[in-house]
């Protein structure tokens, strides 16, 4: 299979290449990248007026199987996340059964393989069915095939417990991903604290929920040695204590999730069920210092915490709803809409947070477009405007809080190692 990609605006961060290029694809491989490439192609893609970058890695991704599968599975997952752009999904693993052994990890990759559109590496459970009481089997996980360790959707609160996973996770030189949040001193709240939660009569989680646990995770980070990564960054402490971390040259890492940096806490005000999630939308001035870390390269990735939820769970009580965001199908456009278009990053900063910094993080043979490589591209639209309707999701649940909101930016190809898994809106389904 060759395909022929013309006249597109290449953007690929560790050559350095922002510019006009052709590039050659053939049996899955980048052969040829250069101003004119004249070949005869079976697939020939007129790119002008496009971006041709680096297939998309999004490090964090709830897909749900095995246990929930009503609400997400790896195939519907992955045809979100091939749609959204990305190439390559790094599942958490908070299933039922948690994903804390090597079986589990090997089920997953069995099911990937067979019915995943896209790369999808495993992450293990950092203890025991998450109880947070017994390490799990970091070492065989690690052999099996998993990319980090995390105990995501809550923390490790045993210290002692965490710095024992945390050599391990040293020892197999695998990143650990850390969920920041002490359960103590969010006590029930249900959004940010603040003046919004007390306008609208509800329960508020603190800032110091999430950054108490981001300064712990950091020192043992530092005593460890391990490759340390923040998800879901909120608040403007957090984004501080990160700052001050890596310019004391240590090796951690963060992301923020695009619904945290398109909205505040105002959001809130509707009572809509779509804007509760963990952590909670925050104020004004922590979305001003997320996008500070975003330029200024504190914050080095974007990932989505796409989280599915069945409508029942939403479609309740605010107090009783579920946590969480579907984020798959918008995350490109809300970047396009909230940073590019407001010169908080330059595309190619946008690609380097979105493709190039998490293969770093993964230590994974992607996010270039480098010949000789492995051929995982998006190409995408940065000017064409939409309005999102959860109703066109490929993610089996549709609780997103962007429903109707007009963005900008829209994916036109996903190719994952040389096939064309997504074109102009329609998959090319080879299951």
């Amino acid at each position: 299979m060759r395909i022929l990609i013309q006249n597109g605006r290449m953007l690929d961060p560790i050559q350095k290449i922002n510019g006009i290029k052709d590039i050659l694809v053939e049996d899955g491989i980048i052969k040829e990248v250069k101003e004119k490439i004249k070949v005869k192609a079976d697939e020939v893609i007129d790119a002008r007026g496009l971006w041709v970058t680096p297939g998309l890695i999004d490090v964090h991704v709830h897909l749900r199987e095995p246990g929930y599968e009503y609400k997400e599975t790896i195939k519907t997952g992955s045809r979100a996340a091939a749609k959204g752009g990305f190439t390559t999904i790094c599942c958490m693993p908070n299933t039922n059964p948690v994903i804390d052994n090597e079986i589990l990890v090997e089920y997953v990759k069995m099911k990937a393989e067979k019915e995943a559109l896209v790369n999808v590496l495993p992450i293990g459970s950092i203890t025991k069915g998450q109880k947070g009481e017994e390490l799990s089997n970091i070492g065989k996980m690690a052999e099996a095939g998993i990319c980090a360790i995390s105990e995501d959707g809550k923390s490790v609160m045993n210290a002692g417990l965490l710095k024992k996973a945390m050599k391990y996770a040293s020892m197999f030189n695998i990143p650990v991903f850390s969920h920041c949040e002490d359960p103590t001193l969010v006590g029930g709240g249900v959004m940010n604290a603040g003046e919004m939660a007390e306008r609208v009569g509800m329960k508020g989680i603190s800032s110091d929920s999430e950054e108490v646990i981001v300064a712990r995770d950091i020192i043992l980070g530092r005593s460890t040695g391990v490759k340390l990564h923040i998800c879901h960054i909120s608040t403007k402490g957090s984004v501080q204590l990160v700052r001050e971390a890596k310019l004391r040259g240590e090796k951690v890492s963060a992301e923020v999730c695009p619904h945290h940096f398109s909205l505040t806490d105002e959001a809130v005000e509707g009572y809509d069920a779509n804007t509760k999630m963990n952590p909670p939308l925050r104020s004004a001035e922590d979305v001003e210092s997320l996008k500070k870390g975003l330029k200024d390269n504190t914050i080095e990735i974007i990932a989505t915490d796409h989280a599915p939820h069945h409508i029942d769970e939403k479609n309740c009580e605010y107090d009783r709803a579920a946590f969480g965001i579907v984020g798959l199908e918008t995350a490109l456009s809300l970047s396009i809409t909230h940073l590019v278009e407001e010169n908080i990053l330059t595309p190619m900063q946008l690609i380097e947070k979105m493709s190039t910094n998490p293969a770093r993080l993964l230590g994974i043979d992607k996010g270039t477009l480098r010949i000789g490589k492995i051929a995982d591209i998006t190409i995408i639209d940065p000017n064409e405007e939409y309005e999102v309707n959860v109703n066109d999701f490929e993610s089996k649940s549709k609780n997103s809080p962007f429903h109707g909101v007009k963005v900008k930016g829209k994916v036109k190809y996903t190719i994952v190692g040389g096939e064309i898994v997504f074109k102009n809106g329609e998959f090319i389904d080879k299951y």
